[in-house]
């Protein structure tokens, strides 16, 4: 017969804790403020809540503000919470902008130790790359074009024709269906190995989001770590 091994109560408590420690959820508090009021916002919102142990609790501010607005806002909001943000991110994009406004945003937010998933020149940018590796110059009104012929070569010829609106809060789950988002990280990383320079407005096409994508995908190694050693 095997012998029965009692294990001291100090003992039990503390292996339990451990046991409890290892189990416990790693909750990351983002603020993300964006200079669209519905496609920025409507995107993010539909990332999953949580990616193993680390759960998101993501707060959305602005809309319709103007680049260095949403900087500027981002920077006031965690100055004057008492919520201590693990990110804050500024989310905009060149489109009409004046090129000194929007590079003056991009430095802003360095300085001031907010990251920044900045497009240029549109945020559909960023879609687009899910399908195929954009590395010449676009125009913004010529996203929407583009990101309907993408979608409508995947679709079944019976199906009825995608029309696509900035504003659809169902179009993350289209590009997870007929798009590629480990592509589309890795060709925005290699697009911003190019830049050299400050002059931000002058690098068309580029986006920044696949940074804060890969920290709510749990795929950012420098996130992660800090949130281990955040909880212990």
């Amino acid at each position: 017969m095997a012998r029965t091994i009692k294990i001291d109560n100090a003992l039990q408590k503390r292996f339990s804790k451990q046991e409890k420690k290892k189990k416990k959820d790693l909750i990351s508090y983002f603020l993300i403020v964006c200079e669209g009021e519905k496609t920025e916002p409507n995107y993010f919102k539909s990332f999953p809540k949580k990616v193993g142990k680390i759960v998101f609790d993501l707060e959305f501010d602005g809309g319709g503000i103007s680049t260095l607005k949403v900087v500027e806002k981002a920077i006031d909001l965690r100055d004057n919470s008492t919520r201590k943000y693990d990110r804050v991110w500024a989310v905009f994009d060149k489109d009409s902008f004046k090129s000194s406004s929007f590079n003056s945003a991009i430095k802003k937010a360095e300085s001031n130790n907010i990251y920044c998933a900045w497009s240029n020149e549109a945020f559909e940018l960023w879609y687009l790359l899910h399908f195929h590796n954009r590395i010449t110059p676009m125009s913004r009104k010529d996203y929407k074009n583009a990101i309907e012929e993408c979608i409508n070569s995947k679709l079944p010829k019976s199906s009825k024709k995608f029309v696509y609106k900035k504003n659809d809060n169902k179009f993350k789950a289209l590009l997870d269906k007929y798009g590629n988002v480990d592509n589309a990280i890795k060709w925005a990383r290699d697009l911003s190995l190019t830049i050299n320079d400050e002059k931000f407005a002058d690098h068309n096409p580029q986006t920044m989001v696949f940074k804060l994508v890969e920290e709510l995908l749990g795929k950012s190694e420098e996130l992660n770590q800090e949130l281990i050693e955040k909880f212990g």
